[in-house]
């Protein structure tokens, strides 16, 4: 972290997530000068939860208290300040929120937002503000029946997802929303605005009610994501007036105005202080790494996650799009992949005897290709195709039950990259001269696996740090935001920000072996798709 010089200006991005409350303050140059964070759990014992939520006796139904991310704030903010932390000069600032979970304002709320007095902590004087102390998020899938009435509504899964970007999903606010009106009719009745909880945050620091973003309101079920308003439709199906529960939704790059006078009072904050619209996690993650167009960003974790920038988005049953969070006109999409790390680590276990040199010594011991043999490994009911079980097929499709060690751990990451390159090339993804793949995760550190990712989308990987990617990204925004009106980029204003490395380059033959491989793959997943598979339902998270 760089010390800034006293006066410079400073941006602030902050990350409401599921455990966490964090702050970063970066510098004109986009150096980090300060964060910090909150944890619920341990800070915060008195709200009980684990993990940052309540989970109930039905084990769908998960929620989090509304009051603890404001208390949290309180007491994020007095941290800051403590440890030096100047809040006069801040320029700007953003933020990201768990995407999907949602926050209800009782009747009288907006006027209480705007009359907050700087003697009290805001989770006093907001303490009756709200008609539901529990939250729906992210992690909840209670609303099974409120997925089937919208899909019946829009005209099935598919048109719902070419009209808000997903098929119908638990977690989605929208379904959340009609599940709320059904089952807790007054406290609905008793809901004057319906925030996600990144404009909820943004609200908190306006003073008042702060529009939903196009890009976090793109996880919601609800919004046209080519027209970029509410779909009518939806909107039908879920909640009579909800357009005026919601408010008009704003694009992503919006200053929504200036900073409350509480903050002003209370904390000294600057009055021409900018609040910039809000977003989802992933959005603010995907401005943390900076993509694109064209990039792709590869997660490999437990579960590994694909980041796009699309420009013709072509939604799907599988994976979602969403308007693109740093320019208005395009679109990103993401899609998880539940079969990650975890079965990486039982090939190397039972193929290369536990060691990741082993395993990575077969990867350079074995062709591009690997004499066409392919292998689909589904340890766990896997989200990105809907399919469970190892698949093996040799050179002339035929299915085999075993490979040789070797042979197995390229198949492996072969077949998971094909995969992820197949099904964000289905959502409208394109390799374009410039391509860039970024990889995260632990993975990322292991060279010749790189190696196989850039050979399988024939393009360079590059690596990135995205410890903080949501709060960066909310840090990058705020500053974007007060120059965006005059038409400058957001990649005009992150260019200082330090490059990702590159650490592989794809292998000459690699665009013709694999470009023939891909297509054996897409037909040989069809196959898989069609063969009897145990009952059993996997939710997805985003």
């Amino acid at each position: 972290m760089m010390a800034a010089a006293q006066d410079s200006p400073v941006y602030l991005g902050f990350d409401f997530s599921t455990q966490q409350l964090k702050v970063v303050a970066i510098d004109e140059n986009l150096n980090v000068v300060h964060q910090n964070n909150v944890q619920f759990d341990s800070e915060l014992p008195e709200f009980r939860t684990q993990g940052g939520v309540h989970i109930h006796g039905d084990r769908l139904t998960v929620t989090s208290p509304v009051l603890m991310w404001v208390k949290a704030l309180d007491l994020l903010l007095d941290k800051a300040k403590r440890a030096g932390l100047d809040f006069s000069r801040v320029r700007a600032l953003s933020g990201s929120g768990q995407q999907h979970g949602s926050v209800y304002w009782r009747r009288g709320a907006s006027e209480t937002l705007q009359n907050l007095d700087p003697d009290q902590n805001l989770h006093q004087l907001l303490q009756g503000s709200f008609s539901l102390g529990d939250c729906p998020v992210w992690m909840d899938s209670s609303s099974s029946q409120q997925c089937q009435d919208l899909q019946a509504a829009a005209g099935g899964a598919l048109r719902l997802a070419d009209i808000t970007g997903s098929r119908a999903y638990e977690r989605f606010t929208g379904n959340q929303i009609a599940k709320l009106r059904q089952t807790r009719p007054d406290e609905f009745q008793d809901t004057e605005r319906i925030s996600l909880v990144s404009s909820f945050a943004a609200s908190l620091f306006l003073g008042g009610y702060a529009a939903i973003d196009y890009s976090d309101g793109s996880g919601m079920n609800l919004l046209d994501i080519r027209s970029r308003s509410w779909s009518e439709i939806c909107l039908e199906a879920t909640a009579p007036h909800l357009d005026r529960l919601l408010g008009a939704p704003l694009p992503s790059t919006s200053v929504l105005g200036p900073v409350s006078s509480y903050f002003v009072r209370r904390h000294g904050f600057s009055e021409s202080c900018r609040v910039a619209a809000f977003t989802g996690d992933n959005p603010a993650s995907l401005a943390g790494m900076r993509l694109q167009p064209g990039d792709i960003a590869v997660s490999l974790g437990t579960s590994d996650t694909v980041f796009l920038w699309i420009q013709q988005p072509r939604p799907a049953l599988e994976g979602h799009v969403f308007c693109n969070p740093v320019d208005w006109r395009a679109f990103m999409a993401l899609l998880c992949f539940k079969n990650g790390s975890l079965t990486r680590e039982r090939i190397r276990n039972e193929c290369a005897g536990g060691s990741w040199e082993l395993f990575s010594a077969a990867l350079r011991d074995t062709p591009l290709g690997n004499n066409g043999n392919i292998g689909f490994y589904f340890d766990s009911m896997e989200i990105t195709p809907p399919a469970v079980g190892v698949h093996r097929f040799d050179s002339d499709d035929n299915k085999v039950s075993s490979l040789s060690p070797v042979e197995e751990v390229r198949a492996l990451l072969e077949g998971q990259f094909l995969s992820r390159r197949l099904h964000a090339e289905r959502l409208g993804y394109s390799i374009i001269p410039g391509t860039r793949v970024l990889a995260t995760g632990g993975a990322s550190s292991n060279q010749e696996i790189l190696q196989v990712l850039s050979d399988v989308f024939n393009a360079p990987v590059y690596t990135i740090d995205v410890s903080n990617s949501a709060c960066l990204g909310s840090g990058y925004r705020a500053l974007h935001a007060l120059v965006a009106e005059s038409g400058a980029s957001f990649f005009d204003v992150v260019k200082k920000a330090p490059e990702p490395q590159l650490v592989a380059t794809p292998h000459p033959t690699a665009q013709e072996v694999y470009g023939r491989m891909l297509k054996r793959f897409a037909r040989l997943e069809e196959r898989v798709l069609q063969e009897p598979r145990p009952l059993s339902r996997s939710n997805q998270s985003v």
